[in-house]
Formats: C-alpha cells, structure tokens, sequence
C-alpha cells in the first residue's frame, strides 16, 4: 500500500497547451517529467527529458509543419489515420528515429524505419520501448477477416525511468493483456465502433491491465462517460478524460 500511495503523489498533473492548442497531462518519472500531449484521435505527443516523441503523427489531427521536430516517431499501424508520410516527414530531422510496423515498413518510400514485430523490445535514446499485440477478436469487416488482424499491428509499452506508459494502438481486450509482466503506470486504450473497443471491453482490459491512469482516446462519437461509470467503483484507476475524439 506504501509504494501505491508514494507513486500516486508523484503523479501530480497540470493542463498545458502547445502553441495554445493542446493540453497536456505532466507525471513525475525516477528520471524526469513526462508531458503527454493530447493532439486528437489516436495521436499523441510526448516529451521527456528533452526528447519529443510523435505516436502515428497524422495530418487529420495537426497541422504537423507547425509541430515540434521529432527525436523519436512511433507508428502504430498502417491505416491512414495513423499512418501519414506528409505528417512525418514535416517532422523529420537528420536523427530522428522512426518505428513501424512491417506493413507500415512498406510505404516509407526512402525513409530507412526501424520495424518491430509483436513481442520485440528495442532501448531508443534510453527509452525501452516493447511491441505487444494489437488486434480484433469480434468486430470484423462484412467478409468476415478482422478490421486489423492480428500480428500486422503494433501497440506500444515505454518505459520512462520506472514509469510504464500503454498506448495500446486500434485493438480489441486482447487475452496477452492478460499476461502482462509489469505494472502500467498509465493506458492509453481505444474506444469506438466498429474498429476497437465498446466502453465494456475497454473497462474489462483496464481490469486485466490495472493501469494507475487510464486515458479512453481514438473513442470518435462514443461516450468517454460510460467507460467513467463502468469503472466508478475500481478505485485503484482514475479515469481521465482527454479531448481525443
């Protein structure tokens, strides 16, 4: 109980705004603050210690030649709402990293990506970052085959210090949240029809999870309140609610 209470008073937040746009939530890490920026959808920013970190950096969300350059790009899978050569190329530099998916791999054009496949654990400007599955079990297309079958999509664990942040990417409750072998600080979970997750599903993978923070984002016209009710008697997670429609 000791260690739950400590790591909760470090989790002290502020809202922010980049270029008077977007909020962002601030954590303490064992090595410096986190900021995490909210720039819409599936879209995500983050910095820490210096380094600016672009998660699927797409043009629908920002107007990505006004953005921060990035040190670090990750890209969650190949859909165009996550996928987005002209956002990422705004914010390339000569040293900026980039991680993708094979498939993603596949529409860099000259870009030399690093691709990470399910359950590859890479160390990027000492941040650890881990491939975990992203996948559909139940919604499916009219044919039959999965909105994002399984092993062509990633989601994302970075390690900040001793702080482990989940951006989980367009995914369903999957059963290796099940298994997870360390404590996630902070989730970042997908919630819309008929691509993800219902607030049900997320509230069951927040369950397995166990995230201290949990942020519902690529929710579209789903009600993030519903997931709130769903978890209201989970004391263990506090529910923030971000304007990432």
């Amino acid at each position: 109980m000791k260690s739950i209470i400590i790591f909760t008073m470090a989790l002290t937040t502020t809202i922010v705004s980049l270029r008077g746009q977007y909020a962002s939530d601030r954590i303490n890490t064992s090595e410096g603050e986190l900021e995490m920026f909210f720039i819409g959808h599936g879209t995500l920013m983050f910095k820490f210690n210096g380094k600016v970190i672009h998660i699927d950096p797409v043009m629908m969300a920002a107007d990505y030649a006004t953005m921060p350059d990035a040190d670090l790009i990750l890209v969650t899978h190949e859909h165009g709402d996550h996928l987005d050569m002209t956002a990422i190329k705004h914010i390339m530099k000569a040293d900026t990293k980039i991680v993708m998916t094979e498939k993603c791999a596949g529409q860099a054009g000259d870009l030399d990506p690093m691709v990470m496949k399910n359950g590859d654990v890479k160390t990027i400007d000492g941040i650890r970052i881990r491939a975990i599955p992203a996948y559909n079990i139940v919604h499916k297309r009219p044919g039959g085959g999965a909105f994002h079958p399984k092993g062509d999509g990633n989601g994302y664990i970075l390690t900040f210090g001793r702080t482990n942040v989940l951006v989980g990417g367009d995914t369903e409750n999957i059963p290796e949240y099940r298994d997870l072998d360390m404590k996630i600080d902070v989730a970042f979970l997908p919630m819309n029809l008929p691509y993800t997750m219902t607030p049900e599903m997320v509230a069951d993978a927040a369950k397995d999870i166990q995230p201290t923070i949990l942020y519902p984002y690529h929710y579209g016209e789903t009600d993030p309140q519903k997931l709130v009710e769903l978890l209201k008697s989970d004391k263990n997670i506090e529910v923030r609610i971000r304007d990432m429609k």
